[in-house]
């Protein structure tokens, strides 16, 4: 047995996590800079809380908050301005996927001289310290090294990866999700139910890694109804966000698979969002597994309280409601691309592009 297993991001989890445990980001830095959404962060209360731990630490701060949803190579060198013209040496994440995957890309931009070609190939040593504040139950970006920045270039999505970009601290307060829309708080579950998923698919999987991918299915799972129904009660909210952390702490050690592969260019080219592609072909790409792996996938299927695939298949249509429909041309383009990816050779069941056509096919075809 063979198994290495990182995780160096020091997590707290609690109502009031943050007024609680403050102090923990006097060793960050004299001066941050908050990186968030436009709004979300202050409708939420996560802005004002995290202003509060900084005043009564004695630690100056200051504010981008021009982050969109799939946050652009653009935004990130906008923020290393701000960061370097505030004299920022740590920064604080609010947010969800987009501000957490801008707030990295921030955090190298500071410190490194990088030419926007470059970005995504760049070997990152240094890089500002991170605290991060997740605000939907999804991405679990908190737990990460990856920051995910739209490669305009490549037209799709693509990573930056580095032990660097861990966060130092994650604080997780589930009160931050309940200004959170039905659709959101369906399509940031969605993606941390793939994240899990895909963990045990991953070639990189291991005891450890599957160990967490099963909690956190069974977590998700649990809530389906509630989730379908929009009636999330503070348990509910609760186990997303610890099952969103879950996941984001197996894809930190066993990376994303043909799903994301194929979910990136349906963001992309049609504007999908990100949980919601993932999960238009999980259930797809788990019934193609299941063919070589049985074994594999019914511990998934178990884990969810479910028999078959098409039971899961099912449970997902419930909350993605209908699928989007794309052409056959488009579907070939983007199998072509998928298949040219690092996530494919992740797969311990390697699908060929003709294989992702069939999947794409069915499920947005």
């Amino acid at each position: 047995m063979n198994i290495n297993y990182s995780m160096p991001t020091r997590v707290i989890m609690s109502d009031g996590c943050i007024a609680a445990n403050g102090g923990l980001m006097r060793s960050l830095g004299k001066k941050a800079l908050i990186v968030t959404g436009r709004s979300s962060a202050r409708v939420n209360g996560a802005y004002a809380d995290v202003v509060d731990a900084l005043t009564a630490n004695g630690q100056d701060f200051a504010l981008y908050d021009k982050v969109m949803s799939n946050p652009t190579v653009a935004c990130a060198y906008a923020g290393a301005a701000v960061a370097v013209s505030e004299k920022c040496d740590f920064v604080i994440a609010i947010g969800g996927g987009s501000p957490m995957d801008a707030a990295k890309g921030i955090a190298v931009l500071a410190v490194n001289k990088v030419a926007p070609s470059d970005i995504f190939s760049v070997n990152v040593i240094n890089a500002l310290p991170i605290a991060a504040v997740p605000t939907t139950a999804g991405t679990g970006s908190e737990v990460t090294q990856y920051a995910i920045l739209t490669n305009d270039a490549a037209c799709t999505k693509t990573s930056i990866s580095s032990p660097e970009l861990f966060p130092r601290i994650a604080f997780l307060d589930a009160k931050y999700t309940k200004s959170l829309g039905k659709d959101v708080a369906i399509n940031t579950a969605v993606d941390a139910l793939s994240h899990a998923v895909e963990g045990m698919l991953s070639a990189r999987s291991s005891p450890i890694s599957d160990a967490l991918a099963l909690d956190g299915i069974e977590l998700i799972s649990e809530c389906f109804e509630a989730l379908e129904s929009g009636t999330l009660t503070d348990s509910v909210r609760e186990k997303l966000l610890l099952a969103s952390t879950l996941a984001g702490m197996v894809i930190a050690n066993t990376g994303t698979t043909a799903v994301h592969a194929m979910g990136y260019s349906l963001t992309y080219f049609h504007d999908i969002d990100h949980g919601r592609a993932n999960g238009l072909t999980l259930g797809y790409f788990l019934e193609f597994v299941s063919k070589t792996e049985p074994g594999l996938v019914e511990n998934i299927l178990r884990a969810m309280n479910k028999k078959t695939v098409a039971d899961f298949q099912k449970a997902l249509d419930m909350l993605l409601g209908k699928h989007e429909k794309i052409t056959a041309v488009q579907i070939g383009t983007y199998a072509e691309k998928a298949f040219n990816t690092k996530n494919i050779g992740n797969c311990k069941v390697k699908p060929s592009k003709e294989e992702l056509i069939i999947i794409l096919t069915k499920a947005v075809g």
